[in-house]
């Protein structure tokens, strides 16, 4: 009997419904058809690569549930799209990829491990875009790839929200797996590892908890900056780093600070994290925001003008992930309108991003200027050598404001005042944090200023 594949995508599409907003429903499922069906895999098809990268990307784990619930058993799914053959000269693109690396690190294929694990598997070295600001970080992150546990152990990379850290973990957790599927890679969130804790000593599986992670071959945790001020799960932590370290297994960590700014992180776990190698991630260049922008549209097999890519790179400086999405907006309203993009289709649909760049475009000379006048001082003192509390005080405000609202890295900010090195920026950015926590009015003070400066 032939199934119908109408009857199919409307029970899986009934279930989606009820997960996803209308205009979520509307934009990215009311076109979506079932292509072919042979009891194990379940093939959709859906009208541009634009859906099926966004869906693959979004939504897959969601079609998946719904498919099993529908069915009563799970399916592999395919995504198809309708639009490709004419479009695929958008792959000749230029771009600027990563280094050539080895034959088997450039041929490596997503794999069900790879999703089992947590990771997305378009997230591999072969889709990172390197540049100056994170050629370090990329480097490491390789070696450590290619010899777990033997290089730098633990890596710990850190930098501002969306510049590619979880990128660049799930990218070595990806070849791992590639090379050796029975590996134990475990991939997850700070939070999920101690949720996971506070589970187990509910529930009483405290030793399947620490059989599971201090057995893993390779162990990531994403935002590890979220540990703290959790004093039970920082102790667990500490012991399972312990067990992995002292057994030659590779343990990897991001944060968006360095170890040692990690607010309120314990010094044993802290030098820990410094034992290996650390990495940051800096914003992107103008060049290197182009490059991210051709190899995303390469991707989606779309074409867009050179000014269109441009003009995105130039508005959209301190975040990739949100650059990305800036171009899946502006692809998404191409494909649908069916008609040429011009500049101010861009800023309306962009308008939002556009509105909060300028509020967070906050220079280091502004803030010196702010603190400054709101403490009736010289722009001199900022720099200066003087250590008189009246002067140093406001500095390290300063200092503290130029590190939250910035994205200059510790030297820059040490040179910025005089030629302080980074030792100092840090001691000032703990200083005033500690003061804002215990002092009402110096919490109301730097409040304040911040709200002057992002006006």
């Amino acid at each position: 009997m032939t199934p119908d594949f109408g009857q199919m995508w409307g029970a899986i599409a009934a279930l989606i419904a009820l997960r996803v907003s209308e205009d979520g429903f509307q934009r990215w499922f009311s076109e979506v058809t079932v292509a072919s069906d042979d009891g194990s895999t379940l093939t959709l098809s859906v009208p541009n690569p634009i859906h099926k990268f966004f869906i693959e990307s979004n939504y897959l784990p969601l079609v998946q549930g719904a498919v099993a619930e529908a069915f009563d058993a799970s399916r592999e799914i395919k995504i198809t799209s309708r639009q490709t053959d004419d479009m695929d000269s958008a792959a000749n693109v230029e771009t600027h990829p990563a280094p050539a690396v080895s034959r088997n690190l450039r041929s490596e294929r997503p794999t069900a491990g790879m999703a089992s694990a947590g990771m997305n598997p378009r997230n591999t070295f072969d889709s990172f875009v390197v540049g100056p600001n994170n050629q370090f970080a990329y480097a490491a992150a390789l070696a450590v790839a290619q010899s777990p546990a033997k290089t730098y152990n633990p890596l710990f990379l850190y930098g501002g929200s969306g510049l590619g850290k979880t990128h660049l973990l799930q990218a070595i957790g990806q070849h791992v797996l590639a090379g050796r599927k029975t590996a134990k890679v475990f991939y997850l969130s700070s939070e999920q590892f101690a949720n996971e804790f506070i589970d187990a000593i509910q529930h009483g599986t405290l030793f399947k908890f620490r059989k599971k992670y201090r057995q893993a071959d390779i162990l990531m945790i994403d935002d590890i900056q979220f540990l703290g001020g959790k004093e039970r799960s920082q102790e667990e932590f500490f012991h399972t780093f312990n067990s992995l370290h002292d057994g030659h297994k590779q343990i990897i960590l991001s944060s968006d600070r360095p170890a040692s700014e990690i607010d309120k992180l314990e010094q044993r776990l802290v030098s820990r994290f410094e034992w290996g190698m650390t990495g940051e991630l800096q914003p992107p260049d103008m060049e290197t925001r182009i490059a991210i922008l051709k190899s995303k549209a390469a991707t989606l097999k779309i074409q867009l003008e050179p000014w269109v890519i441009e003009f995105l790179a130039d508005k959209i400086r301190n975040n990739v992930r949100r650059l990305e999405g800036a171009l899946m907006r502006v692809a998404s309203y191409s494909s649908l309108s069916g008609r040429q993009i011009v500049r101010e289709d861009i800023e309306n649909l962009l308008r939002d991003i556009f509105q909060e760049q300028a509020r967070r475009a906050v220079t280091i000379d502004q803030i010196q200027r702010k603190v400054a006048e709101t403490f009736d001082l010289r722009i001199a003192d900022m720099t200066s050598k003087r250590r008189l509390a009246s002067i140093a005080f406001p500095r390290q405000i300063a200092m503290f404001l130029s590190r939250e609202l910035t994205n200059t890295t510790l030297a820059e900010i040490g040179d910025s005042f005089g030629g302080k090195d980074h030792g100092t920026v840090i001691h000032a950015c703990k200083l005033i944090k500690r003061r804002m926590g215990e002092d009402e009015r110096t919490r109301h003070m730097v409040h304040s200023i911040e709200t002057q400066l992002q006006r």
